[in-house]
């Protein structure tokens, strides 16, 4: 079987804009892009390579930035998915923001405050492990804002996402959409895996009590904020080596779409002399 194209995966994989979405309907575990493990490793080498090239080219041109929004629940592979996809690609044009609870002085601040003070700069590929999501993710289920507030957000993200994409931004975001039994195993592997073991926090114990809640949030997040300008991406997340892949070529399908060119400075080489 033959590596599946950019449009293949987004096809299978978007959340369609103004669309029923539920999430009892997306796999967690999914064979359908790629059957075979090794055609994914083989199709995310080659990613790789073309993301780091494409990313040179973005940082040169230094006109339009690239926003990557991951999103999930705890273990579903957030920084591994960094590590993997951005594996061939140099620091030098790269921004990596992992929301954590808020600061007291976040929390003076409007909720989208600290999220538009870490999108990236023109010319640089931003990654958002977690994001302005969690705003409408754990404050919903823990309750950490009005229900009233919580229901404004959805507009509030969707405005700040389009003028973001009418000022130069592309984002790609992804849900990455892990079962419940792997979640599990993955736990276990933190408490009896000491390279792991750092990983492990009790709260994230509680946030497993509440999975219900939390995949309601999510659903109603993603029905509610995939949009034209910034579609929804619902990752099968089980299998670490596909969902990996899986958006390994989105990436790359974000940076081709751009049709980034070498920026002429304007010199003429033969003029010079070395």
């Amino acid at each position: 079987m033959a590596i599946p194209s950019i449009a293949a995966v987004r096809k299978t994989l978007i959340a369609r804009p103004g669309k029923p979405f539920e999430i009892k309907d997306r796999p967690t575990a999914d064979r359908e892009l790629f059957d075979d493990k090794e055609e994914a490793k083989t199709s995310l080498k080659k990613d790789a390579a073309c993301i780091n090239d494409l990313k040179d080219k973005l940082y040169a041109e230094g006109k339009r930035a690239l926003l990557v929004v991951l999103q999930g629940m705890d273990t579903a592979g957030k920084s591994g998915t960094i590590k993997s996809v951005f594996a061939d690609t140099t620091p030098l044009g790269m921004e990596v923001k992992a929301f954590k609870a808020p600061s007291s002085e976040e929390m003076a601040r409007d909720y989208l405050w600290r999220v538009h003070n870490a999108v990236p700069r023109r010319g640089h590929v931003g990654i958002f492990d977690r994001s302005h999501y969690e705003d409408v993710l754990v404050a919903k289920v823990r309750g950490f804002a009005p229900a009233d507030a919580i229901e404004q957000r959805y507009s509030q993200i969707n405005a700040f996402e389009k003028h973001l994409s009418e000022n130069g931004y592309t984002i790609v975001k992804c849900m990455l959409n892990i079962g419940y039994e792997e979640q599990g195993i993955r736990l276990k592997e933190r408490l009896v895996e000491p390279h792991k073991l750092w990983k492990f926090n009790p709260g994230d114990l509680d946030d497993r009590s509440l999975w219900p809640q939390f995949m309601q949030a999510y659903e109603t997040a993603v029905t509610r904020c995939s949009t034209k300008h910034s579609p929804w991406y619902v990752i099968p997340a089980d299998s670490r080596t596909r969902r990996n892949a899986m958006i390994a070529r989105l990436v790359r399908g974000a940076l081709e779409d751009m049709d980034l060119k070498w920026k002429d400075p304007g010199l003429d080489p033969g003029s010079y002399e070395i």
